[in-house]
């Protein structure tokens, strides 16, 4: 693998984009250290199950550029990114990331908000008197 496979990962508002290129393990994301960019465990988890899954750490170089949505939605979107990315590189991965949801993009969004309304589905009160 000479050029960097691309991933592109999405989830609610968050859109990850991932490169990944053959390195030493370093993780980039917006400019900025992983550790720093995600400072609970859970999250750096979560990011690295699919290469925890599939290979060693040490074997890749991670770019990652992510915009939008919360923290946790840039934690899924850049999960996806990453699997997208692995399988792109070697297809034989595809099926044991797929069997454990890595490859699955959650399509749950906000519902928008109605008129005449509260929220997307809360009411007003009602009042018969």
């Amino acid at each position: 693998m000479k050029q960097e496979k691309l991933g592109t990962g999405r989830r609610k508002t968050a859109v990850a984009s991932v490169r990944l290129r053959q390195g030493t393990g370093k993780i980039q994301i917006n400019g900025r250290e992983f550790d720093n960019y995600f400072p609970l465990e859970l999250q750096r988890k979560t990011i690295l199950a699919p290469l925890e899954n599939i290979t060693s750490l040490d074997k890749y170089d991670i770019v990652v550029r992510v915009r939008g949505g919360g923290i946790e939605g840039q934690v899924v979107a850049t999960r996806l990114g990453i699997s997208r990315a692995l399988v792109q590189e070697d297809d034989s991965r595809k099926q044991d990331l797929k069997s454990k949801g890595y490859l699955t993009r959650d399509s749950r969004k906000k519902e928008r908000k109605k008129y005449g309304l509260k929220g997307a589905r809360k009411r007003f009160q009602f009042s018969k008197r």
